[in-house]
């Protein structure tokens, strides 16, 4: 048979793998297998700060280091595991063995549950496009601190001229009386963006043509103009879509046909000129408040020039 052995360091600092064969990963006994077996199907939501903490971990890796890793911290709600922070974690591999921090781990993860009490370990991320044997003995470790690890894989050698980015869960293989190893599965992973996260987006999109130049925040007014833009180019290419089914120019898809009736269903019957009216008189209280907003700011900055000025 083929072994692995587990090695702990000194002094309780790291624990190494010492991998003595190429099948490590088939010996593997993993409980993401939990999420498949219950029947459900388990999706990954990231928060963006996310992938630009892990970006930023590789960038600031140790000289000679081609790949980093560290812990997820996040929620699993439903079968869905939402990951909303990671932290680095040391580690030292070669072709033989690899090494973590434990200790920096358990550390940084007290550390963090003193603000965020309610984030647990939900996996770990590393940087890369395959799982390696020496995954298989880092998914270990996390299988020991959570249920059901979720690794996460950053490509950072932007094959292709783009960074995939992929997530997936161990599931057991084998017979009922025994396990013979395991093999990862890859689930939906998807960006989970809220109102304060897609505005950042949506901020630092705009200076992807031209990245030394400063970009800023729309006012209220240029915000409004450009949602408005944006649905009319949602509503002119939803109508083109319906008028070539009518034609027959392409052919009707019916869960489209359904989302498309259950939205018009959603939108409230309001006569035109009711709205008119509704939209303006929501649109002046904007504009006095903001209105307002500088009068305050002005004032205040003029209270504070005759402050120094008297004094």
């Amino acid at each position: 048979e083929r072994e692995q052995e587990e090695l702990p360091g000194g002094g309780g600092q790291n624990q190494t793998a010492r991998v003595t064969t190429p099948a490590t990963a088939l010996r593997q006994q993993m409980s993401s297998a939990a999420l498949f077996l219950s029947g459900a199907s388990p999706r990954v939501k990231v928060l963006p700060v996310v992938y630009f903490s892990i970006l930023d971990h590789y960038l600031r890796r140790s000289e000679g280091l081609e790949r980093v890793i560290g812990t997820l911290l996040g929620s699993v709600v439903g079968g869905v595991v939402e990951i909303t922070d990671c932290f680095p974690v040391p580690h030292k591999e070669t072709e033989d063995e690899v090494a973590v921090d434990m200790e920096h781990h358990h550390t940084m993860l007290e550390m963090h549950q003193r603000v965020n009490p309610k984030d647990d370990i939900v996996g770990w991320y590393s940087t890369g496009n395959t799982v390696t044997e020496h995954c298989t003995l880092i998914h270990d470790f996390y299988a020991r601190e959570t249920e059901a690890p979720v690794h996460l894989l950053l490509d950072t050698a932007m094959q292709n001229a783009k960074m995939n980015i992929t997530a997936v869960v161990s599931t057991k293989l084998g017979t009922p009386n025994g396990t013979l190893g395991a093999v990862f599965t890859p689930v939906q992973c998807e960006v989970l963006l809220h109102e304060p996260e897609r505005i950042g987006m949506e901020l630092m999109s705009r200076g992807l043509g031209n990245p030394a130049s400063a970009t800023t925040l729309i006012s209220d007014l240029d915000h409004v103009k450009e949602a408005t833009e944006t649905m009319t180019q949602m509503l002119e290419k939803c109508l083109a879509y319906v008028n070539k089914v009518v034609s027959g120019e392409v052919p009707g898809d019916e869960k489209i046909g359904q989302y498309l009736l259950e939205t018009v269903s959603a939108v409230p019957k309001v006569d035109a000129a009711q709205f008119e009216k509704t939209f303006n008189n929501v649109l002046q209280d904007l504009l006095m408040v903001v209105y307002l907003a500088n009068l305050t700011r002005s004032q205040v900055v003029l209270q504070e020039r005759l402050s120094e000025i008297l004094l």
